[in-house]
């Protein structure tokens, strides 16, 4: 807001009260001064007011000047900022990093709160926020955090987010094969033939049923069956054919 109003040539206004002229000044010219002075601080004020949301403008705008309405913006907003150290330095201490996200993405997030809390004005040596970002490695990175730990030789913080990014990189392509060798695999068990040729059921089911042979027969004499299914010792033609001769007779 102070840039803008700078860009408006309107900044004095914030921190100025309407001039006091000498008594040795004209009538006139007092006027002209005072008037020119009130609608310049009228424009900064109501440029102030203009950007305020509607809430903070019901209650601002009984304000007369400028400078009374900076003056009390200033006051609130310091006010927040007085609490906002212990807001920033909570978020920063709660902030855990989880496996479902991104390592590098999460470490951005945490730069960012770093970086409000070095503008709130807190110390804190890159030492101390390499080592915070190590043991804020999520669970499934235990032995790379580890590892990191009995690292005797110090780290920058820019060359622990290449080591993060370069280990990231590795277990995305690893990942990746696990997957594919997967796909692959099921591939190949979808191809192999699965169905067995049934065997043909054998036995008397599979053949019709013959009609039973009303006859009797030429072989043993008995009902049901041919000569040629007789299970009998064959009898010789030539007898059996002067048999029947001999009992036609």
């Amino acid at each position: 807001m102070f840039f803008y109003l700078t860009t408006l040539s309107l900044q004095h206004f914030i921190s100025e009260d309407i001039p006091v002229l000498g008594e040795e000044t004209p009538d006139n010219e007092r006027f002209v001064v005072t008037e020119a002075w009130k609608h310049s601080d009228f424009l900064c004020k109501n440029n102030i007011l203009n950007c305020l949301e509607d809430g903070l403008y019901n209650v601002c705008s009984v304000m007369e000047t400028s400078k009374e309405l900076w003056n009390a913006l200033e006051k609130k907003y310091k006010t927040e900022d007085a609490g906002l150290k212990k807001f920033v330095a909570a978020k920063f201490l709660d902030f855990k990093m989880v496996d479902s996200k991104f390592v590098i993405t999460q470490v951005q997030e945490l730069q960012v709160i770093v970086h409000d809390l070095l503008a709130e004005g807190m110390v804190i040596n890159e030492a101390f926020q390499v080592a915070a970002f190590i043991e804020k490695l999520p669970p499934m990175w235990k032995d790379f955090k580890n590892y990191l730990k009995h690292k005797r030789k110090e780290m920058t913080l820019e060359d622990l987010i290449v080591r993060l990014r370069i280990e990231e990189d590795n277990k995305t392509a690893e990942k990746k094969s696990r997957e594919n060798s997967t796909i692959m695999c099921a591939n190949i068990v979808e191809e192999a033939p699965t169905s067995k040729k049934k065997k043909k059921p054998s036995g008397p089911k599979n053949y019709p049923s013959k009609k039973k042979f009303k006859g009797n027969c030429h072989n043993c004499g008995k009902v049901g069956h041919k000569a040629a299914e007789c299970r009998a010792p064959k009898k010789d033609k030539k007898k059996s054919q002067a048999n029947m001769i001999e009992k036609n007779d």
